[in-house]
């Protein structure tokens, strides 16, 4: 471990594995177990709300200031793997800090139209007193939004999985033991 640094802070590596069991649990729910589906949707806003604080307020590497880079140079580093030459980095590299910025958004706007889906539906939540009166067609919109935003989701997750796994390879670490003890080589 003397040649290790620590990278990821224990709110993040819980943050992170909770966002993964909640998702799962959200997305495997979705049909048959609505109240476990909608506690889960809660509990993943309630996380990504964590998320974005912390990406402001949190330890070196948990903030967007590190990760997050220019489209270009997110671009530039994707034709750096493509030509297996691509720099590594302690904290995110840039596709990561990416993609880290499109799941938020992506999850962030499933779990607000679900809340808004089970206000209208369901008569429950926190919104429910506000959409009461919309039109029931705008229900039928927002299901499919709803569910076009969950699969989406799920597509940019096997993109981050593919992305560790290829990071992992091309610069013999291993990302997901990273993102459970919080230490990565120096």
């Amino acid at each position: 471990m003397s040649n290790t640094i620590k990278v990821w802070d224990l709110l993040i590596r819980i943050f992170h594995w909770s966002l993964v069991s909640m998702f799962l649990l959200a997305y495997v729910t979705e049909d048959h177990f609505l109240q476990v589906h909608s506690y889960a949707g809660y509990t993943i806003l309630g996380l990504v709300i964590f998320r974005i604080i912390w990406g402001v307020i949190g330890t070196r590497y948990a903030r967007f200031w590190q990760f997050v880079k220019s489209p270009s140079e997110v671009i530039a580093y994707l034709k750096d793997v493509i030509h297996f030459r691509a720099k590594r980095y302690i904290g995110h590299n840039p596709a990561g800090g990416a993609m880290i910025i499109a799941l938020l958004i992506s999850i962030l706007l499933t779990s607000i139209t679900g809340i808004l889906l089970i206000g209208m539906q369901e008569g429950s939540g926190p919104l429910a007193a506000q959409v009461a009166d919309w039109p029931r067609w705008i229900s039928g919109a927002l299901e499919e939004v709803h569910e076009f935003l969950a699969n989406f989701s799920v597509f940019l997750v096997v993109l981050h999985v593919a992305g560790v796994i290829i990071a992992s390879f091309q610069h013999n670490e291993n990302l997901i033991l990273s993102m459970w003890n919080g230490r990565k080589n120096n």
